[in-house]
C-alpha cells in the first residue's frame, strides 16, 4: 500500500485562503492600523494599536496579531521620523521623508483592507520589538 501525499497547506498570507473571523474582530484589527494615522496627528501614531491591544488583545488572538504588528512598525516609525527630523538639517532628512510618508500611508491601508478581509498582515522592513 502506497501512502497519499497529504494535502498541501496554502502560502500563508493567500488572498483565497481568509481566516473565518468575526466581523467585530475584524473591525478592532483594521482599527489597530487604521487608529495611527488619527493618534498620530496629535499624539505617537502607536497610541491606537496600544489601545486596541489593551482592550481586545487578550480576548482575540486575531486582534492582538494585529494589534502587535501594528504597534511594531509605529515604533519603527517612530524612530525613522526622529532620524529624517535630525537629517533634516542637512536637507537629506527632507528628501528621505517623503518617500517614507508615501511607503508608511500605503503600508498602514494594506494592513487596514488585510485586517478587514480576515487575512494575515506583515509589515514589510520593520524590526519586531513586540512578539
Amino acid at each position: 500500500m502506497t501512502s497519499q501525499p497529504g494535502p498541501s497547506w496554502p502560502p500563508r498570507g493567500d488572498p483565497r485562503y481568509a481566516e473565518p473571523v468575526p466581523t467585530d474582530d475584524r473591525n478592532w484589527a483594521m482599527a489597530a492600523h487604521l487608529g495611527s494615522f488619527l493618534t498620530a496627528w496629535f499624539a505617537l501614531g502607536l497610541v491606537a494599536p496600544l489601545v486596541v491591544l489593551l482592550l481586545r488583545g487578550g480576548s482575540s488572538a486575531y486582534v492582538r496579531r494585529h494589534a502587535i504588528e501594528s504597534l511594531n512598525f509605529q515604533i519603527n516609525a517612530f524612530v525613522w521620523s526622529v532620524l529624517f527630523g535630525l537629517l533634516a538639517f542637512l536637507i537629506i532628512g527632507i528628501v528621505l521623508l517623503l518617500p517614507y510618508l508615501a511607503f508608511y500611508a500605503i503600508c498602514v491601508v494594506v494592513g487596514a483592507v488585510r485586517a478587514s478581509s480576515g487575512r494575515s498582515f506583515r509589515y514589510p522592513l520593520t524590526i519586531r520589538f513586540l512578539s
